[in-house]
C-alpha cells in the first residue's frame, strides 16, 4: 500500500465510492473506528474527498503531495481556492449529481409553506382552523439563478403545477434563460411579478445579501421566498422583518447564514417558516451519485 496515493475522507461517504477508491488508492478515513486525522496523513495525502470539512490554505501548504480536492457537492465555499490555484491543486465538484434531489426539495418546501404543513408538524392545536392554504396552479414562480437545479425546478413547476416561471441570471443570455424554462426578467421585475421567489445562486461577494429588505418588500403582498442554494444570499434579519410586518406569507429555508440555525433564533418560532437542516441533496440516490462522481474525479486525476 505504501506506493499507492493516499486519499483522505474526513466525513462519511457512500460505500460504493470507498470500494472504487480502495481498488487503486490507500483510503484513510477521518471518522469511525479507524479514524485518521489530517495531521497523520498530511505528508503523503494526494487527494481529499470533501463533504463539509473546510480545507484551508494552511492544510494545503502542509500537504506537499496533495493534487486534488474533490468536493462531494456543488459548493466550493469550504475550500481556499486562492491557495489551491497558487499551489496547482485541482478542485472539482459534482455539479449534476444532486440536481433532481434539490429541485424536489425546493418544491417540497414550497408545498409545505403554501399548505401550512409547518403548522401541522408543530402540532398546533388550532392548526386546522388556522390553515387556509393556497394552490400553486396559476401562480408565478421567480427563479433567481437559472442553472441546472433551477431549470429542473422550472420544469416541475410548469408541467406538474401549471405555474408561470420567470428567471433572472446575469451570467446567462436571455436565450439561455428561455432554454432553462423561464421568461427572462431583470431582478427587480422578477421580484415584483412573482408570488414565489426561489434562490439558486452560489455564495459570492456579488450574491451575499442579494435578497434584502428592499428586494423582499418589492415582492407582492402574501408572497413566499425559498432558499435551497447557500446561506448568506438571503438576509434573514430582513426576512424576519417583512414576515412580522405581514408583507410576506412565509418562507422555506434549507440553508441559513449560520448552520445549524440556533434553537432560539426567532425564525424558528415563526409558524409561517419551514426550516430544514441543509438536506436538499441528502437522498440515497444523490448521496451515491455525489460520492462516486467525486471518487471518479480523484481516480482520473491521480492516474
Amino acid at each position: 500500500m505504501a506506493d499507492r496515493p493516499v486519499v483522505w475522507i474526513p466525513r462519511p461517504v457512500h460505500t460504493d465510492a470507498l470500494d472504487m477508491l480502495r481498488e487503486r488508492t490507500e483510503v484513510r478515513l477521518g471518522y469511525g473506528d479507524d479514524e485518521t486525522t489530517f495531521d497523520e496523513v498530511s505528508g503523503r495525502v494526494g487527494a481529499i474527498l470533501l463533504r463539509t470539512v473546510r480545507v484551508d490554505g494552511d492544510m494545503m501548504r502542509r500537504a506537499p503531495a496533495l493534487r486534488i480536492v474533490a468536493r462531494h457537492g456543488v459548493g466550493v465555499d469550504t475550500v481556499d481556492l486562492e491557495t489551491a490555484r497558487e499551489l496547482g491543486i485541482t478542485v472539482t465538484t459534482t455539479p449534476t449529481a444532486n440536481t433532481q434531489s434539490v429541485a424536489e426539495h425546493t418544491i417540497a418546501l414550497l408545498l409545505a409553506v403554501r399548505r401550512g404543513i409547518g403548522m401541522v408538524v408543530r402540532g398546533d392545536g388550532a392548526a386546522r382552523a388556522a390553515i387556509h392554504g393556497r394552490e400553486l396552479a396559476g401562480s408565478t414562480l421567480g427563479l433567481v439563478g437559472c442553472g441546472r437545479i433551477a431549470s429542473r425546478v422550472a420544469h416541475i413547476a410548469r408541467h406538474g403545477f401549471d405555474m408561470r416561471v420567470l428567471g433572472h441570471d446575469p451570467m446567462l443570455t436571455a436565450e439561455q434563460i428561455v432554454a432553462a424554462g423561464a421568461e427572462p426578467r431583470t431582478l427587480e421585475a422578477l421580484l415584483a411579478e412573482s408570488e414565489v421567489v426561489s434562490l439558486h445562486v452560489p455564495l459570492t461577494d456579488a450574491t451575499r445579501g442579494l435578497i434584502g429588505l428592499r428586494e423582499l418588500l418589492t415582492m407582492p403582498p402574501g408572497g413566499v421566498v425559498l432558499n435551497t442554494s447557500r446561506g448568506g444570499t438571503l438576509d434573514e434579519h430582513a426576512l424576519l422583518s417583512v414576515l412580522r410586518q405581514g408583507h410576506l406569507a412565509g418562507a422555506g429555508l434549507d440553508v441559513t447564514t449560520v448552520e445549524p440555525l440556533p434553537a432560539d433564533h426567532p425564525l424558528r418560532g415563526d409558524p409561517s417558516v419551514v426550516i430544514t437542516p441543509h438536506v436538499g441533496a441528502q437522498t440515497a440516490e444523490a448521496l451515491r451519485r455525489m460520492a462516486t462522481e467525486a471518487a471518479t474525479r480523484i481516480l482520473e486525476h491521480l492516474g
